[in-house]
């Protein structure tokens, strides 16, 4: 079985701060006008031919560099009514490659993905954009509502949003870490579900360790819709809906959320000992 506490990343003290760097700064101004949902011809080209390549040769790289498993694709014919209105997908994020994974897994869906403005405005901006990326405003009033509408119209229009609600991508790292709330809002803005799904590792065999020094295996695993609690105030259920798909997540990736205690729901801790101190608590991994 797969151990997290053998490998070490620089992870921040902050549990959505990033520590990959942007080398790069194209000067895009993510403001009210900027197309969030680009419809142009052009790019909708542009889009149609990576998506073609994607499924031509990046997945298959996908499945061969990750020893990608993906667990649960029955759900996305169980629940094809629901997921054909719109729907807001959530994961950890443990991994340069892993939204790769989530468009393989999630295929024949077109799925778009929130993405933090810099990727956008940094040296593989453009086809980050053109995989679906959509790029989260910073504290312009005007620009946050300009986006949200674009998010309201994707999903009325039975688009796909995923939402890496920790916050950021830490390596290989296992315990889910906190949820922001920007994922339950958007579900619950537009009365949509959110279909939780969590990444785990196996044990890389002799030859991908030894020879292609390849550090774990991925599984990823779809869950089941959430719903939210039209019982419960707009807050309340905001928040509701947050904690169940945290809880879904850890389940999903092989942690017990009864298990994971010590660790908080929403990123409002800035303890560095959240995850030293609870480093894999309840982390079973994959086989």
């Amino acid at each position: 079985m797969f151990d997290p506490k053998t490998n070490r990343y620089p992870y921040p003290e902050q549990t959505d701060q990033h520590y990959l760097e942007i080398h790069k700064d194209r000067g895009l101004v993510f403001d009210a006008s900027y197309p969030y949902i680009d419809r142009s011809g052009w790019f909708r080209f542009r889009q149609s031919v990576v998506r073609f390549l994607l499924n031509l040769i990046v997945f298959p790289m996908a499945k061969i560099r990750l020893g990608l498993k993906v667990e649960g694709r029955e759900n996305l014919k169980k629940y094809k009514d629901v997921l054909n209105n719109g729907v807001v997908s959530v994961s950890n994020h443990v991994h340069m490659w892993d939204y790769i994974s989530v468009m393989k897994a999630l295929r024949p869906h077109k799925t778009n993905l929130l993405v933090w403005a810099p990727n956008i405005n940094g040296e593989n901006g453009t086809i980050v954009r053109l995989v679906g990326g959509i790029p989260i405003p910073g504290k312009d009033v005007a620009a946050q509502k300009a986006h949200l509408k674009a998010l309201k119209g994707l999903l009325n229009s039975h688009g796909w949003i995923h939402v890496y609600a920790e916050g950021s991508m830490w390596e290989y790292y296992a315990p889910i870490r906190p949820f922001k709330r920007g994922a339950a809002f958007v579900a619950v803005s537009n009365d949509k579900p959110v279909l939780p799904m969590g990444f785990s590792y196996r044990e890389p065999g002799r030859i991908r360790k030894n020879v292609f020094h390849q550090t774990a295996l991925f599984t990823l695993r779809i869950g089941e819709p959430l719903y939210p609690d039209k019982t419960l105030k707009l807050k309340d259920r905001e928040k509701d809906l947050t904690i169940r798909a945290h809880n879904a997540v850890c389940t999903l990736a092989g942690i017990d959320p009864d298990m994971n205690i010590y660790e908080p729901v929403f990123n409002d801790s800035k303890r560095i000992d959240y995850y030293t101190d609870t480093y894999g608590v309840g982390y079973k991994g994959s086989k």
